[in-house]
Order: C-alpha cells, then structure tokens, then sequence
C-alpha cells in the first residue's frame, strides 16, 4: 500500500508539477520606526499547506537555514542583535536524520537596526531560504524593500517580493499523506492484534470464553448474539484507550515527545523491559485486586456483566498485550495524525475481537483450533526478540539527534544480525529458554519461519560492506551516518568509464559514490559532450537536496542505470543552492524573475526557472548538442524501471539523429 501511494503521487506530479514554477513560500516586509534612528523590520512568510521552511540555525547534512543580508548597504545600517523568529516547530526529522526546527503555515522574522546614513530613504533586504515538502525541495531568495517611514524610495528599484502574477505558476501540492498514514496504522495494528491473540496470555481464552457463552444461553442465536457482543466490548474498550491518549496528549505533544532525545532512550529501556518479560525473565502484570473487583462486575450478568468480562480479558492479558499496545500508541502518536491513536487500537482490538465472534457462530470450528502447548509460548518469545530489535531503533534515534555517533549505521546492523541470527536459532531448537517446553523436533511451520528469518539475517550481512538493504530503508541508520560510507573493508576500484580510468577533464569530478564523471560547469559540460558525441544529462540539484541524494543513492545503482551514466552520458550536476559569488561581469538580473542573481547557485537555478519553467529539485534533463531536450524532463523518480526507461529512451532519440 505504501508503494501504491508513491507511485499515485509520482504520477500526480509528473501529470502537474515537473514544468511549473513553484512558489510555497511568499513573502511580505513592513517596517516601523522604534526611535530616533532605530527600526524593526519584518519579514513575513506564507506557507502553502504540506511546505516547511527552515529557521535560521545551520546544521552540517541539514537543510539550508533562512538567512537575511543587506544589499549594498552594510555601512548604511547595523543590526542590533539577530533576528527573531515566530513560533516554530522542533522535531527529529526522519528525511534529514537531525532535530530540525521549521514553519508551518507562516512566520514572521524581526530585525532590529540602526540607520547610519541620515541620507538613506530606503534599502533591500534579501532572504535566502529553502522549502520542503514530502516530495522535493526548493532552494530561492527574495529580495524586498524598506522606505523608511516618512522617506519615498529614491535609491533602490522596488522590488516586488512575490507579486500575484505569479499566482498561475503555483502548485497546491494536495496527497493522501494522511490517508495513507492511517491505513498503514491500522494494518500493523490489526497484524499486531493477530500476533497477541496467538500469545498464553489471549488464545487460551478463545474456546473458554466461547463455550462459556453458547452454554450459558438458552439459545443458540443468543449464545452467538452475546459472543459478538463480547467482541464489541473489547473493540470499545481498545478505542476508548485511543480517544484517551489522543485527548489527554493530542497528536502535536506526542509527535514531539515522540521525537525527543529522553523519551526515546526511556521507550528503549521500556522495551528491553518488555522483551525481557516476553522471553520469560519475569511476567509484567496489573495488580491482581483490579481484576478481582473488575471479576464481580462480571458476576452482574446482562449487557454491563458481558462488556466487565471482555475488560477482565484486558487486564489478565496485560502481561501479552500491554508491550504491544504500548509499542502501537506511540507509533500512531508518532505519525502526528490526532486520530491515529485511536485507528490503531481499532486495527488491534478489532483482530482480538473477530475470532470471538466468529467461533461463536460457527462453534464447529473450535475443534480445528490447535491445541493450547509450547507453540504458544514460541509466539511469545518471537515477539520478544522482535520487540528487542524495535529498542534499538529507538536508541538509534536519541544517538542520531544527538549525533554522537555511538549507533552508527555498522553497530546497528551488527546487532540485528545477532538478535535476528539468535531468533533462527530459537526456533531451530538449538536455544531454549526457561518457559520453554521439551521438544523432541520441530514443526514444518517453524522450520519454515526459522528458514525465513536466517534468510533475512543473512539478507543484512552485506549492509556492513555498504548494501543498501531497501527491505529496511529507514530503520538503520543512513549510509553517510557511518563508520566507512562505502562499507567496511571498502578500498576504491574504477568506475567503469574510460574518464574514472584516465584524466579527470577540466570542469568535471568524480560523484560519491558511484564514481560518475560529472560536469559541475555547464558550458564546459556541454563542449565536453560534443566532443566524445554523446548526450547531455543535466541535473538539477542541491547540497542540502534529500530527494537528490535518495535518487542517487538508491535508483542510480540499480539495474543498468549506473553503466548508463557512467558510459552513455555526459552529466552536468548544477547545484542550485551553490553559495560562490559569481565575478563581477557575470552578475546580472534576470529577465525572468527581475532578481539578481549574484552567485553560482542562483545561476543554476536561473536557467532552470528560464529554460524549463521548474525550480524544484532534483530535475533531470536529457538534451541533444543543440541543447533539445531529447525527451520530456523529470523529476524525482523512485521507481528505477520507470527512471531507467526514460534514460533509454531519450539516448534511443539521440542515436536515431
């Protein structure tokens, strides 16, 4: 389902965004006289909805910060102090792998100033900043003008800060973000709830509680009517679990506790407790008077008696549920949805609940269950250890926040292997623990699922040596938050194109960390092309681009793409958010836009804007020598079939001119 979700929004975007002129972030300025020649100025910003913007801190593998600078005028005026910012919002952010502080929505930026030329009547502010969203970032500045109060503007050109004739060129970037969120809780939750139904704790009380009800009633339709609402009972109690924790927290207070650096050391202590108690060192269980008194309620009979009796479920399961309901409720809070704590109780309680229903109106089927034994308490072991490797990950996000380095991506991989290694082994009957009962041999079922678990202990080895395990993308640690970014014991080979072999020409280096020749100057990019007479592939990118760095990451290296960059094309890489003043004579104002563009990266981004009417990255283009495009540009393509597809395609045009 999540794979469904991206390729819809792959398509939404290629369909409406990949030739427009975005612009998520408008801006506005004021300015107001605060004494005889001081003045607070402020800039104002508009953010379209599912947009970030960035606040003014700098972070080393972050997003570039927002930052302010006076045209032209640094001995005209002087600032007092920095800049203050509006309300913001501080959590870990996922993309990044750093706490990162940005704005929804609006904000608001103060600074304060003192004029030193009397003469001054007005002066230009420019704010660089980048923009984010699920999808692709954008790097751009604007320029903005003050007239002092009392003064018209007599030496600067007015500016227009995002006039609304630009409006046609925005895109509201509308997803089923939150749907899909949603319906990923509620899948792992109900899975989750199917798990616990089969731990000592809750399936034992499947047939008990079943013949307890068709015996008890007179009939059988009553038998099955009090069954299903027994059912009910335990869904209600589950969601009103939900509504309780959503009210009492609400989605924003335990987004962020969920992404603070002492919540998530003390869930990871929570859940080696929790995965100790489930591999049997201790039981974890509600004081015995609660269910004793919630026992007597029960005794009441009729529809109150029936919903005390699934309530006495709860509390005498706790000891199997409550780590996974605990685990659940801050996954869903994680998702920052208000109603995902709720959705994902209603996923678990609703897979407790059916088989209730179901046996009782089909109470033949309670001969097919398997008998209550030691496979019980396999279940709960393997929750266990699974349960012992989600700790990790929660220790991995305290030590990225705090980027101590400690949980590198190599140590964490090291200790899924051995958690995951020691699981096969479990179940292959070579470790017992102490709730374990004797078994002479083992079952074709568990053979099979410890087959499946050696195999993908085995599948992660190769992520020491720099594998890219896109079965787990997102629980490790990122490649570049490592020990060797290339994998240990890596030592660096040829590439595979005559240029990584021989000379490096002028103009180009070698791209980490496939080694691809690439053009960073786009006129030297361009002559190289026709002298080795192949096509051009210009890339549109950033430093502090994410999605650029996923692209070459995870789709260059699959299939045949990588020989084809290295070998088929030129690569020109124009970094957008490059800082390098341009000289002098080459500073210039755009036609297309009225800004100035001062550096290198304002350049790039300059000719994106004029030549293919796009300013987000990463945009990639494939162009013949008289530089026309060979095929329709795009943008960030996850799917390496349909990326390597466009590649072959536009080279195919090029050879059949």
């Amino acid at each position: 389902m999540k794979h469904l979700f991206a390729t819809l929004l792959i398509f939404l975007f290629a369909a409406t965004g990949f030739s427009q002129v975005l612009e998520p972030v408008k801006w506005t300025s004021e300015i107001e006289k605060t004494g005889e020649d001081t003045y607070t100025l402020s800039y104002i910003a508009e953010i379209e909805d599912n947009w970030h913007l960035y606040d003014q801190q700098e972070h080393e593998d972050g997003p570039i910060p927002t930052t302010f600078s006076y045209l032209d005028n640094e001995d005209k005026i002087e600032l007092i102090g920095k800049a203050t910012e509006s309300e913001s919002h501080t959590s870990f952010d996922k993309v990044f792998n750093l706490e990162l502080t940005y704005f929804d929505h609006s904000a608001t930026f103060k600074q304060k100033i003192k004029v030193l030329d009397p003469n001054l009547s007005s002066f230009i502010g420019e704010v660089s900043f980048q923009s984010c969203d699920d999808e692709k970032c954008i790097f751009d500045f604007r320029e903005l003008e003050f007239v002092l109060p009392g003064k018209s503007a007599s030496n600067a050109d007015k500016v227009d800060a995002g006039s609304d004739d630009d409006e046609d060129a925005i895109v509201s970037s509308d997803s089923d973000d939150g749907d899909k969120g949603l319906w990923t809780i509620f899948i792992v939750a109900f899975f989750s709830g199917f798990a616990a139904l089969l731990t000592p704790c809750v399936f034992p009380m499947i047939p008990m509680t079943v013949s307890f009800f068709t015996k008890q009633s007179k009939t059988k339709a009553a038998g099955i009517r009090n069954a299903i609402i027994y059912g009910l009972s335990i869904i209600v109690i589950y969601v009103l679990l939900g509504i309780f924790v959503s009210l009492v927290f609400g989605a924003d207070a335990l987004n962020a506790l969920s992404t603070n650096v002492w919540f998530n050391l003390i869930f990871f202590v929570l859940l080696i407790v929790f995965a100790a108690s489930f591999l049997g060192a201790f039981e974890i269980m509600l004081p015995n008077s609660w269910a004793n008194k919630v026992d007597k309620q029960a005794d009441r009979g009729g529809l109150i008696g029936i919903f005390f009796m699934a309530l006495a479920l709860a509390i005498v399961s706790f000891s199997c549920t409550g780590p996974i309901v605990g685990t659940l409720l801050v996954e869903a809070a994680a998702g920052g949805s208000q109603i995902g704590p709720i959705v994902g109780m209603l996923g678990f309680a609703l897979a407790i609940a059916l088989p209730f229903a179901l046996f009782a109106a089909f109470p033949g089927w309670l001969n097919s269950l398997p008998k209550s034994g030691g496979w019980l308490n396999t279940v709960k072991v393997v929750l266990g250890f699974l349960e012992l490797a989600l700790a990790f990950k929660f220790l991995s996000n305290a030590d990225l926040v705090l980027q101590l380095h400690w949980l590198e991506r190599e140590v964490f991989l090291a200790i899924w292997i051995a958690i995951f290694g020691a699981l096969a082994f479990y179940l292959l009957g070579k470790i017992r623990l102490p709730h374990d009962s004797p078994v002479a041999h083992i079952s074709v079922g568990r053979l099979m699922l410890a087959l499946l678990v050696l195999s993908f202990t085995v599948y992660m080895i190769p992520g020491l040596w720099g594998a890219p395990l896109k079965l787990i993308s997102g629980f490790p640690p990122a490649a570049h938050y490592s020990e060797s970014p290339y994998g240990v014991g890596f030592s660096k080979l040829g590439g595979g194109s005559a240029a990584v072999q021989g000379d490096i020409p002028d103009g180009a280096k070698l791209l980490a960390p496939h080694d691809i020749l690439s053009f960073t100057d786009y006129d030297k990019g361009v002559a190289y092309a026709k002298e080795v007479g192949k096509p051009i592939m210009i890339d549109f990118t950033g430093h502090a681009c994410v999605n650029c760095r996923k692209m070459e990451e995870n789709v260059w290296p699959n299939g045949n793409i990588l020989s084809i960059l290295k070998n088929d094309v030129v690569l020109i890489s124009l970094y957008v958010d490059e800082k390098k003043e341009l000289p002098e004579s080459e500073k210039y104002t755009s036609k297309e836009t009225g800004k100035k563009v001062r550096t290198v990266g304002n350049k790039w981004s300059d000719l994106q804007i004029i030549n293919y009417k796009a300013n987000a990255q990463p945009y990639y283009v494939l162009m013949d020598h008289d530089e026309e495009n060979l095929i329709k540009p795009v943008g960030y393509t996850p799917d390496a079939e349909d990326y390597e597809k466009w590649l072959k395609t536009g080279i195919s045009k090029f050879g059949a001119k």
